[in-house]
Order: structure tokens, then C-alpha cells, then sequence
């Protein structure tokens, strides 16, 4: 008796059932596509429109943070802004009309429907007084000049002492040398050293803070002026070098060296 004949490929794949119209029940009909679109062109409108009309123009500036004179010179700023479009308040415009306000480090910004753009600034610390000549600046960490010192005998700010030649220009930042001085004053400050920061010295490249009984602290490079302060702190507090004449050099922070006067 012959063997049954196998059924070829060809037929096995006709006979399998497909799966295509199981698939088509899930995609959407032609009128559901129509009326999405529809609904998108609707809502593309309505933002064109929404960008043009004077429903949303700026009625209000709604400053935060800072202190009082600094929202005052933040709304002269924007005043461009009052009657803008909400939609159109674009955050480089701000910020270029924010850069002449020394006092502002940073800022964000919300649209507050139906008229009330709110800016929300964060305000800068000065952290040393740069003497230059006659003239005083108070600095922040950043290296900033926020504004003229005139009687600068009434901060206790550490000082930075600069050649006529360094350009000092109150809302710009100072040159990369002094920069440096700024951030290293800064960390100092946070440090709490024994006796306070009196000023700061740069010698090509190397800076040197003076501390309040006019001891040295030598950092060298502005690098790793954290690790190097916290080190100077512990030599510090636990040899109470600082009360007195001398020097610690932590220019190269796992080598330390101590040089204390002995005469009163």
C-alpha cells in the first residue's frame, strides 16, 4: 500500500490562515485620520492666533528675589516687555536685557495666563573688595564687578589689590587672573580659616591669602583650593599658627610646610 503524499510548502503556507485582517481591526478608518488632522490644524490655528492677539500681551511684571533695588533695576530692564505677546517672551531676550543688571547671577521665568510674565531672580554675593588705586569695586565668586565701593573702609571684606592696566568695568567680568582671586576668596569664605581672610596676592600664577594676624597661607596654583584650604584648616586649628607671624604652604597638598616665627 503506497504512503500518503506530503503536503508540499506552497501548500502549507495557502492553507495557513492570515493574520492581515485581525490586523486591520486595530488601524484607524480613514474618517478617524481626517479628523485628527482636522483637529490638529484647528489647534495650530489657534496657537498662531493665540500668538497675535493682544488677549495675552504682558500687563505686569511680577519680579521675585533679590533685594528691593535689585527687582527695581530687573523691571526697568524688561520694560521692553510690558505689551508683548505671553506666547512669544523668548528666555535669550531676557537674558540679554537681564546681563546690564550686575546684581543678577542667574534667573527663571514663567508665563502667568492671562498678562503676567513672573521672573524669578537669584541675586549675587560680593565675596571680596578689588582695590585698584583710589577706586573700590565690590566682586563676587564669579569674578563679577557688581558695583562701585565708595567708602570701602566700612567692609570687611578681604581685599584684592590690581594694577591700573586690569580693566574694571562695573556688570563685566574680570580677567582670568582675578577671576581665579574671586573663586579662591569665595571657597575661603566657606572655609572659615582661623582669623579670617584679610586680602588676597597673585605672583604669576601663585596666589597667597592673608590671614587676620597677618599670617601666610600659600595655596600656589588655583587648583584644588578646596582640599588645600581644608588641609591649611586642620594644620591650623590644631597648632593655633595663625595668632601669630608666619607662613603654611599647601601649594602641594600632601606635603604641608609650616614656618612659624618664634619671637614675639
Amino acid at each position: 500500500m503506497a504512503a500518503p503524499k506530503r503536503p508540499t510548502a506552497q501548500a502549507a503556507v495557502l492553507t495557513r490562515p492570515s493574520g492581515l485582517p485581525h490586523l486591520l481591526r486595530f488601524l484607524p478608518s480613514g474618517r478617524s485620520i481626517l479628523a485628527g488632522l482636522a483637529l490638529a490644524a484647528i489647534a495650530g490655528l489657534a496657537y498662531v492666533g493665540a500668538r497675535e492677539t493682544s488677549v495675552f500681551a504682558v500687563h505686569t511684571l511680577d519680579v521675585r528675589g533679590g533685594t528691593p533695588q535689585t527687582r527695581a533695576q530687573v523691571r526697568a530692564a524688561l520694560a521692553g516687555e510690558v505689551g508683548r505677546n505671553l506666547m512669544t517672551v523668548d528666555r535669550d531676550v531676557l537674558a540679554t536685557k537681564l546681563s546690564s543688571v550686575p546684581d543678577v547671577l542667574s534667573f527663571t521665568y514663567d508665563r502667568a495666563f492671562p498678562n503676567t510674565l513672573r521672573v524669578t531672580v537669584r541675586r549675587e554675593h560680593p565675596v571680596l573688595v578689588l582695590r585698584q588705586g583710589a577706586n573700590a569695586f565690590l566682586v563676587s565668586a564669579s569674578g563679577r564687578v557688581l558695583k562701585a565701593l565708595p567708602h570701602p573702609m566700612l567692609s570687611r571684606l578681604p581685599r584684592l589689590w590690581v594694577t591700573k592696566d586690569v580693566p574694571v568695568t562695573v556688570g563685566e567680568t574680570l580677567p582670568r587672573t582675578q577671576v581665579a582671586s574671586s573663586r579662591a576668596i569665595a571657597v575661603a569664605g566657606v572655609a572659615r580659616l582661623p582669623g579670617g581672610v584679610r586680602s588676597i596676592v597673585e605672583d604669576h600664577g601663585s596666589f597667597a591669602l592673608e590671614l587676620g594676624q597677618g599670617f601666610e597661607l600659600r595655596l600656589g596654583q588655583p587648583s584644588d583650593v578646596l582640599l588645600k584650604l581644608t588641609i591649611a584648616k586642620r594644620i591650623l586649628r590644631s597648632t593655633g599658627s595663625a595668632a601669630g607671624p608666619g607662613y603654611l604652604d599647601v601649594s602641594v597638598p600632601e606635603r604641608p610646610v609650616l614656618s612659624v616665627n618664634p619671637l614675639p
